[in-house]
């Protein structure tokens, strides 16, 4: 049986890759193969679509490149049907592309060109958030924001809050942490699974989206805040 990392066990876990480079296909996926995954490949969008709805994967990796339908249409696509994890390959330097696939949705990116190993170990990271249970107090809640780590679940008022992947792991880290300040390389490395890069804009992205999901403090502000060259904190009424 694969398991993710640090010897936590897993079903099987299932990629779908989507990319029009053949070559690079077939180098990603034999390596993915060998590191344990159940890859599925495509080279357009159509038939990724067909097979995501076919194959149900546990997560998708798909480059913003492509004929036909694009990696990000394929990625609205997929995300208008749930909250499978999707992996966007951009090019390296493609900041437009980046910043629209994570506003759609996308849980996080590599930039191409990359390394087999580096796509593995991303993936890996994504998958180890989303497929294992919390080992965090069942549930946690603050006035009408409750937490349940174990269901993977954040409501509001009883009601559920429709959250991506890496957005419920950022609001996860910020409900533990409530009313104290998170710093970007915390949430980076604990919600995305990578370091923090000076310059990435990730996680700005992804909490502004968060933002839009919550109602507004009392007194109108957001109820999370940006603590300038801190990181983020989660304010209670």
């Amino acid at each position: 049986m694969p398991e993710i990392a640090n010897n936590i066990p897993t079903a099987s876990a299932s990629v779908l890759l989507v990319d029009d480079d053949v070559e690079l296909v077939t180098l990603l996926r034999d390596y993915l193969a060998s590191d344990g995954f159940n890859v599925t490949v495509a080279h357009e969008g159509e038939s990724a679509l067909r097979l995501f709805a076919a194959q149900a994967p546990d997560i998708a990796v798909v480059d913003v490149m492509m004929p036909g339908f694009s990696g990000i249409e394929v990625l609205r696509r997929i995300r208008s049907r749930g909250s499978t994890p999707v992996l966007m390959l951009t090019a390296r330097g493609d900041d437009e592309s980046r910043i629209l696939g994570l506003e759609l949705g996308a849980d996080d990116y590599v930039a191409k060109p990359c390394t087999p190993r580096e796509l593995s170990a991303r993936l890996r990271a994504i998958l180890r958030r989303t497929l294992v249970r919390s080992t965090t107090p069942d549930s946690v809640c603050i006035g009408d924001l409750a937490l349940y780590s174990a269901q993977r679940r954040i409501a509001w008022a009883g009601q559920d809050v429709q959250l991506t992947n890496a957005e419920f792991n950022l609001l996860e880290l910020l409900i533990q942490n409530a009313g104290q300040v998170v710093s970007k390389n915390l949430l980076s490395e604990q919600g995305l699974g990578r370091p923090f890069q000076r310059y990435d804009r990730s996680i700005d992205v992804h909490l502004s989206s968060i933002r839009h999901k919550l109602p507004l403090l009392p007194d109108g502000r957001p109820r999370i805040q940006a603590v300038l060259r801190k990181g983020y904190q989660l304010l209670t009424d």
